[in-house]
């Protein structure tokens, strides 16, 4: 038997759904170690700002753009600055959960996929963040930027000193970037239309207002592109055989309109 290997087709019904409540469970889960997981690392300050200004400067000393150049941007009327804080604070959560229901829904075999990547960033994240405590820079004066959040609103983080429910000196690496460049890769293979590239826009803009609304320095997004490089080199979307695709109890569909279905999905 001539088995060729080929990636699993889109949406098929012949591919396994996970169990409902074992990953609403998981996926709940992966959101509160996100949000508890770095509380460890609270009560680094000075370490975290010593870090900030070696970041700092190793951008300054590696030629990277100034993250005030994107800040001068949102600084020209206060309803930009407005709506880039409003996208930091309300985009991040609900996109990876939208995308992961989509996938759960659609695409399963992605859905499994993109939920292991998800899961091991995060992980190491939450190392780096325990190992290398970074101020953000809105919280530094040697950047000289505006804490946007708090001159323009809304803010989602509070007085730090007083701040219990975040870590805000977790800054290295972003994984508000980061997910959000898994949210487009994941899209961009998981569907077949044309115009799936431009879910690229949603990390890019996401870059801009980490960056532009002092949260992050650019150095923190190279480092979560790192982390996700990494994991999707690890983690590979799981492949059938064109013998085995499409099975299903009782019935057993060929190969070749199992190559048809992967071909138009998402058109």
């Amino acid at each position: 038997m001539n088995a060729r290997t080929e990636p699993a087709p889109a949406g098929s019904d012949a591919v396994a759904r996970p169990p409902l409540v074992r990953e609403i469970l998981l996926v709940a889960g992966l959101f509160l170690v996100y949000k508890f997981g770095r509380q460890p690392a609270t009560g680094h300050t000075g370490e975290a700002f010593r870090n900030a200004h070696r970041v700092w400067d190793f951008e300054r000393a590696v030629h990277l753009p100034g993250e005030g150049a994107v800040q001068s941007l949102l600084l020209h009327g206060d309803g930009l600055a407005h709506l880039a804080n409003t996208y930091y604070a309300t985009v991040h959560f609900p996109a990876t959960a939208a995308f992961l229901v989509w996938l759960y829904l659609r695409r399963p075999v992605h859905y499994v996929w993109a939920r292991r990547i998800l899961a091991a960033v995060t992980a190491a994240a939450l190392v780096l963040h325990l190992l290398f405590p970074l101020a953000p820079p809105r919280m530094t004066a040697a950047t000289g930027l505006v804490d946007t959040a708090r001159v323009y609103g809304p803010s989602v983080y509070g007085n730090p000193t007083t701040d219990s429910l975040s870590n805000q000196f977790a800054a290295m690496p972003s994984l508000h970037f980061g997910w959000a460049l898994m949210v487009a890769i994941g899209l961009i293979v998981a569907t077949r239309s044309r115009w799936r590239w431009f879910w690229s826009a949603h990390p890019l803009l996401t870059l801009l207002v980490i960056v532009g609304t002092a949260n992050h320095y650019w150095l923190d997004a190279l480092v979560a592109a790192a982390l996700l490089g990494l994991a999707l080199a690890f983690i590979h979307l799981p492949h059938r055989t064109a013998s085995t695709a499409g099975r299903t109890p009782g019935r057993l569909v060929p190969a070749q309109r199992d190559e048809q279905a992967f071909a138009g999905a998402g058109r």
